[in-house]
């Protein structure tokens, strides 16, 4: 992963003529669902798909936003994957790609682009999510949608489908990761996990079996998940922010995971 992460970086930071871009798009949200999913969809089309085309993993969200999503770059250390060869959204001009003809896109973890994205529509040719329906059929794109616990449910099978020599340790540790997360630790009162999410855990621990245990991987994300240590008060303000506006008012509300004493 690391090796294909740093190739296309390297291509797109070195060449001024970009050939055909294939970019997979994960959420907004850039949540450890949305970034291996990003991450590793791209990293499947590169190996079973003609090279004449970049696959290029995106992950949603500017660079400087990075540390706030305090579980995504737990795992990703934790796997030696270095932030530095990550793509991010401020780091490529998909629009410019779009306008001259470069551009196929592929969505993943969700399936409406933004009012700011809408002239990237003619671009996609693939979603893979497992959210709500919201975009209108059209004949030139795939559409993978099932209501799973995790998209992450949805890239492992395609890639266990088609290229299982492809899944190794570090990936199996990926998908495993976001899927307990995403599905709180596959406990039915939580309602998140289905039998595909189950199907898939217990398939990835048949072939791994020396994968931590399941309560071990969910505590250190959900504690990497809400640890506000590393980030300062700029950053934990925005680390869960949500917006409401109305005319010219705007309203901004900001979850701080400590008490006031100790933010003070």
């Amino acid at each position: 992963m690391e090796e294909f992460l740093q190739r296309t970086k390297s291509i797109l930071i070195n060449r001024n003529d970009l050939p055909r871009v294939h970019a997979v798009l994960g959420d907004r949200a850039c949540d450890l669902d949305s970034a291996v999913s990003a991450l590793a969809y791209a990293y499947f089309l590169y190996k079973t798909h003609p090279t004449d085309q970049l696959y290029v993993p995106i992950l949603n969200i500017q660079r400087s936003e990075f540390p706030l999503r305090t579980e995504v770059v737990f795992i990703l250390q934790q796997l030696n994957i270095s932030d530095a060869s990550l793509i991010f959204r401020d780091e490529i001009d998909l629009h410019l790609l779009n306008r001259e003809g470069k551009l196929t896109l592929t969505l993943v973890d969700h399936n409406m682009l933004t009012s700011d994205d809408k002239a990237l529509e003619t671009a996609v040719v693939k979603i893979i999510d497992h959210h709500e329906q919201e975009r209108l059929h059209s004949a030139q794109c795939e559409v993978v949608l099932e209501p799973v616990g995790s998209c992450t449910t949805l890239i492992a099978s395609e890639i266990l489908q088609e290229a299982p020599e492809l899944l190794n340790q570090q990936l199996a540790h990926l998908f495993r990761g976001a899927i307990i997360l995403d599905c709180v630790n596959m406990t039915p009162e939580a309602g998140r996990s289905t039998l595909k999410d189950e199907e898939m855990i217990a398939a990835l621990e048949q072939r791994f079996p020396d994968l931590p245990a399941q309560q071990e991987v969910f505590d250190v994300l959900q504690q990497a998940k809400f640890d506000v240590s590393g980030l300062n008060t700029e950053q934990i303000l925005l680390k869960d922010l949500q917006e409401l506006s109305e005319g010219d008012t705007k309203l901004a509300i900001s979850t701080v995971y400590m008490t006031l004493e100790w933010l003070l």
